[in-house]
């Protein structure tokens, strides 16, 4: 059944007795122990939103207490891990289709199939992909918990073919707004990627602001039509907003990059963020955030209108993203190793940039780190203008050579 987001609890309940009655848990379940719990509810969601409005109504307090499980292939034996006695049941076999890309180099899979499907299909295409060897087995779980595939000697475990989750389309849907010729000035956006190392847990998530009282502005449906666990959006006021419970005292590192909007980056440098960050959990564990945020051309042509400034940037650069990499941690014996570990990972990452020819010398001054030279990302005539400016208020540099701290124009 599908599950509206209007639901209640009462509307819930008695929407499960008919879809559990037709239910035949004993041929959806390899084990017994799996097909004898008796749901309350079944849910068979019939597109990634669908999933989405189920999770957010089962966590929200309009069902408290309310305990559910999630079905892909059934194929886990353990009493629980798929089914639930007296809860929720989401089956997530309808979610099954199967779509082989334009080069024929990866395809796409919905999270209730199981691996027969995809064979199937592919073998009217003379193709295989590396996957269990059951075909009875869920796509979603297999690759979730790694996945032994009959080609795993040749390309490894079954996860690690996976070319990208549907939080690409978070990507698609940022740089459709930030790469916009006609970019609306009253949206602030920002993309967030967030990673525990003692979990080896990624998130994502976006803040989508409009300057406007508009709950649901045309611009951020493509944000709003990505499946996800919650949505608080409201009208409020900016001080509402900017009034956030004080981050506690924590190490932390910074450093930043800009570059050309460009999804495809995006994706890539968080492929090399997982690669480069995935193993690394120091003592205390580490959390690491990185936040992208659009630069419109737009937001540069109000510069001229004031008199201008040193930051060096034109509207004819035309649009492009700030990244904000960062680090928080509690443990300070273990600054150094996060240190080397952020320093390694940050130039990966900007070596992506640069090779997908998209890296920009900008460098926010509020966001860079120590190492790098925000000053000197504005151009060598912006340089030399507060290299001037520097001499005449402060002829013998007491602020370059006798406060350590900041960043120098020498």
């Amino acid at each position: 059944m599908r599950l509206a987001e209007s639901s209640t609890a009462t509307a819930l309940a008695a929407a499960a007795a008919v879809s559990a009655a037709s239910y035949d848990t004993c041929s959806d379940y390899f084990s017994l122990q799996e097909s004898t719990l008796v749901p309350a509810c079944i849910v068979r969601p019939r597109s990634a939103q669908d999933v989405s409005k189920a999770v957010t109504i089962l966590t929200t307090s309009r069902l408290p207490g309310c305990q559910f499980a999630v079905k892909g292939g059934g194929h886990t034996p353990a009493g629980g891990f798929a089914n639930i006695q007296g809860g929720v049941t989401i089956d997530m076999t309808s979610l099954n289709a199967t779509v082989l890309s334009e080069d024929k180099t990866s395809v796409a899979v919905g999270a209730g199939a199981v691996w027969n499907d995809v064979y199937g299909y592919l073998d009217g295409f003379h193709l295989a992909a590396a996957g269990g060897r059951n075909g009875l087995v869920g796509v979603g779980g297999l690759l979730l918990g790694g996945g032994i595939s009959h080609f795993s000697p040749r390309v490894g475990w079954a996860c690690d073919g996976v070319v990208e989750y549907e939080a690409g389309a978070v990507f698609d849907a940022f740089t459709g707004i930030a790469a916009s010729p006609n970019f609306d000035p009253y949206v602030s956006v920002q993309t967030g990627l967030l990673y525990a190392s003692a979990a080896k847990a990624w998130s994502l998530s976006s803040s989508a602001v409009y300057t406007k009282p508009v709950l649901h502005p045309e611009v951020f449906s493509g944000l709003e039509a990505v499946p996800s666990i919650s949505n608080t959006s409201e009208i409020t006021t900016v001080a509402s907003l900017a009034a956030e419970n004080p981050t506690p005292p924590l190490n932390w590192l910074f450093a930043t990059l800009t570059f050309g909007t460009s999804s495809e980056t995006m994706l890539d440098i968080f492929n090399t963020l997982n690669g480069s960050l995935y193993n690394f959990n120091p003592a205390g564990g580490v959390t690491w955030n990185f936040a992208f945020e659009p630069l419109p051309s737009v937001m540069l042509s109000h510069a001229a209108a004031t008199g201008g400034n040193v930051l060096g940037l034109e509207p004819e650069d035309g649009n492009s993203v700030i990244l904000l990499f960062s680090a928080l941690w509690p443990n300070s014996s273990s600054n150094d190793s996060i240190y080397r570990q952020g320093r390694d990972t940050f130039t990966a990452i900007k070596a992506v940039a640069e090779r997908k020819g998209v890296l920009r010398k900008f460098e926010y001054l509020n966001y860079a780190g120590p190492h790098q030279s925000p000053l000197a990302s504005y151009g060598a005539s912006s340089l030399d203008f507060l290299r001037q400016v520097s001499k005449k208020y402060d002829p013998i540099g007491v602020f370059q050579s006798k406060v350590p701290g900041g960043f120098k124009l020498w």
